[in-house]
């Protein structure tokens, strides 16, 4: 099989963002802080710039009036998520850290979606248990803890509406699926496995950033 992805220099990386959806004020200055506030380690944790440009992008395209996000983080990925909601749309966030999550709060304010967004403190797989167990939700991202992937698969699959839209971070691991070094990178070797033998959805790994799996609830 021919291997066809193009691989990035930091220009043609560059030219992309550039000629992609625009980054605003906002989203600028939150990138910013995260990485300058945080470790390299830390703010490594940030979804990129296109991915929230994905997740504005895929948001509007489905009609997204119901979203649950796992792992929010200093809510990049949320607030993308929020400016693609349908009118009346909400998002529930579920993340264990005030401290980062604090930052969130902030520019959610001064995107003025924070009113869009409800933030759940505490245990992720709990807070997907309290959840309405039929099927509700249009749109999920998960980015959290990846030994967490397959109970957060678990819970939220059938509480998805039909045509409803999964898009899971870090499933490529940097490659490391492919050697596994640590419990992280084997628990998201055996969530890919999940993935592809669970007939409920249709799903494909996009290579972008450090992957990306897009599922579909059939």
């Amino acid at each position: 099989m021919d291997f066809k992805t193009l691989p990035h220099s930091p220009e043609l990386y560059a030219y992309a963002l550039a000629h992609g959806m625009p980054l605003d004020d906002v989203t600028r200055e939150l990138i910013a802080e995260t990485h300058a506030a945080l470790s390299p380690r830390e703010s490594d944790m940030q979804v990129s710039p296109e991915q929230a440009g994905l997740l504005t992008l895929l948001t509007r395209l489905a009609g997204v009036r119901t979203a649950v996000e796992v792992g929010t983080f200093t809510g990049l990925s949320s607030l993308a998520i929020a400016r693609g909601l349908s009118e009346g749309g909400r998002l529930t966030c579920f993340d264990i850290s005030e401290e980062y999550t604090s930052v969130a709060r902030r520019y959610w304010a001064r995107a003025g979606v924070d009113t869009k967004i409800e933030l759940r403190i505490g245990p992720a797989a709990d807070g997907l248990r309290e959840l309405p167990a039929e099927p509700h939700i249009d749109l999920v991202f998960i980015d959290a803890d990846k030994v967490g992937y397959p109970d957060y698969w678990a819970e939220l699959v059938p509480r998805m509406n039909p045509g409803g839209l999964l898009i899971i971070d870090n499933v490529l691991r940097a490659g490391h699926v492919l050697a596994p070094r640590n419990d992280a990178d084997r628990a998201i070797v055996r969530f890919n496995e999940i993935v592809a033998d669970d007939d409920r959805v249709d799903a494909i790994i996009l290579p972008l950033a450090d992957g990306i799996t897009l599922a579909r609830r059939r």
